[in-house]
């Protein structure tokens, strides 16, 4: 890993930006970002962007970061961060997925930084990275585990369904592993871990 946070860090500078350059810079990464998941997220416009990172502004706890390349001072990547009292939440990791392909590795140098800033320079007793995707798109939590010595914290998870959604998640719940339908194997998915057999 400090092989790749070092060239990381030689090939790009990473900083806390303020919301203007956040939508200034960040809707084409995140749109690039969304479009090559394995699973089809619903697009998001430019104006849902705006109004997110306005609205997140507002709230005056949210931390903005992006990833510049140092020859072209492209921006490759962002974070979008909530603060609390004493931890941090990873709330929005997007990379351009050109870069990720590279060996030039952009989320160790901002992943490092951000650690480093939150961590050490205000002494926030820990981050997180939120909770598992249920459609597993992202590898960031396997991501964070091995090279970052995040841990897994667990939790119980409880679902509420209406009575005819508990009636289907009952009646197809041994059936999820030939479900092709996305959306209705994450459903099944996440089932599978309130009854501890994921």
């Amino acid at each position: 890993m400090r092989n790749q946070v070092k060239k990381s860090l030689k090939t790009y500078d990473v900083y806390r930006v303020p919301a203007s350059e956040m939508l200034r810079v960040g809707f084409p990464i995140f749109q690039a970002a969304v479009e090559s998941y394995r699973v089809k997220a619903s697009p998001i416009t430019m104006e849902s962007f705006r109004n997110w990172i306005q609205q997140s502004e507002i709230t005056g706890n949210v931390d903005f970061w992006c990833v510049y390349e140092k020859k072209t001072h492209k921006v490759v990547a962002l974070a979008i961060n909530t603060l609390h009292k004493d931890c941090c939440e990873y709330n929005t990791m997007k990379a351009d997925p050109a870069y990720l392909r590279n060996s030039t590795y952009p989320y160790y140098g901002l992943i490092y930084e951000m650690n480093r800033y939150y961590l050490q320079e205000l002494g926030l007793k820990y981050v997180s990275d939120g909770a598992r995707s249920i459609t597993e798109h992202s590898g960031i939590q396997p991501f964070l585990i091995e090279k970052f010595h995040f841990r897994k914290a667990y939790c119980q998870l409880q679902i509420v369904y209406q009575w005819w959604m508990k009636i289907a998640v009952n009646i197809l719940f041994p059936f999820r592993k030939l479900v092709p339908v996305q959306s209705v194997k994450a459903i099944l998915n996440m089932e599978a871990m309130r009854r501890n057999k994921y």
